[in-house]
């Protein structure tokens, strides 16, 4: 029987204390040690990363020297950054990549994904077909890309070729066409997640809102524009956020197929940072753009969010 004091009365009268150790704290015990290993992996893997990467851009750290050559220089990292033309090169090249590859396949994948989802046959073959690039290994895309790239013997110059084009592109040794060849595969490449979950988002689409848009008269594209679009709107925001942060983390394929060539013409800011911090081991300088890269998607991504919060209420 417990009293006032918290404590259990026993045989005669004698109070004894309550255990600590109570079946409740026991659970809870185990439950925080069953979580143990995924906070150590969050520790150890993203947030010791992230705070050691900020100090290491106010430093001038080589990496081949070890934990004793880091120097700390202040903000000259970011000074010599803003007046690095390399820099600038690669956010140019990168800001073209995102605003070309996200709308454009956005676009592409909404109209391939209502074809689908209509009553097309086969569309289930389509699914998979326009799926499997995604899930593929990016260095057999890279390699297949290459083949078709390829100058002279390539299919795509051998097409323009027998059309009359009697020089055409070199596509990836070309430094007005490497961005765009990357491009190209990055959309064709992405194009079968996005036709997925669009997917998703029509099947929510109640048939009826569209028989009642065909007893009123409404045109298909009327019935796109009125229903289609506003109710996909949670769907393309998702979309739209997600290929927005991707697209400034493109590195494997200009890795495999460019090196950021010719000429920096398809470097890239996550690839800059691989040159500069595992090549010319300028770990600090490394560190410092990834930190600029880390607020130039974060501002962007906040404003984005902003203005889709907005235009849905």
């Amino acid at each position: 029987m417990a009293n006032d004091r918290g404590g259990i009365t026993g045989p005669g009268g004698a109070v004894r204390p309550k255990k600590f150790w109570t079946n409740k704290r026991k659970d809870a015990l185990i439950g925080w040690l069953f979580l143990a290993p995924e906070f150590m992996g969050i520790l150890v893997l993203s947030l010791f990363p992230l705070v050691f990467s900020l100090y290491l851009s106010f430093t001038d750290w080589n990496l081949v020297g070890g934990l004793s050559s880091i120097n700390f220089v202040g903000l000259d990292n970011f000074k010599d950054l803003f007046s690095d033309e390399k820099f600038y090169m690669a956010l140019k090249n990168n800001l073209i990549f995102t605003i070309v590859t996200v709308p454009i396949g956005m676009i592409l994948a909404l109209i391939l994904a209502v074809l689908i989802h209509s009553k097309v046959y086969g569309k289930e073959y389509f699914k998979v077909a326009f799926f499997i690039p995604y899930i593929s290994s990016i260095v057999a895309l890279g390699a297949v890309w290459s083949a078709l790239y390829h100058p002279s013997q390539g299919p795509i110059n051998r097409f323009l070729i027998s059309m009359g084009i009697a020089e055409p592109p070199k596509w990836l040794a070309d430094t007005d066409f490497s961005l765009i060849s990357i491009m190209i595969i990055t959309i064709w490449a992405g194009i079968g997640y996005q036709i997925i979950i669009y997917i998703a988002g029509l099947s929510n689409i109640p048939d009826d809102m569209y028989e009642a848009a065909d007893i009123d008269g409404a045109s298909r594209v009327q019935q796109f524009f009125k229903i289609t679009m506003p109710l996909l709107g949670p769907t393309i925001s998702f979309l739209f956020i997600t290929l927005l942060m991707s697209s400034f983390k493109v590195f494997d394929l200009i890795a495999f197929l460019t090196n950021g060539g010719p000429n920096d013409s398809s470097t890239v800011l996550v690839y800059l940072i691989f040159d500069e911090g595992f090549r010319n081991f300028r770990m600090g300088y490394a560190s410092a753009i990834s930190w600029v890269l880390f607020l130039i998607v974060g501002v962007i991504t906040m404003i984005t969010w902003k203005i889709q919060n907005k235009s849905h209420t």
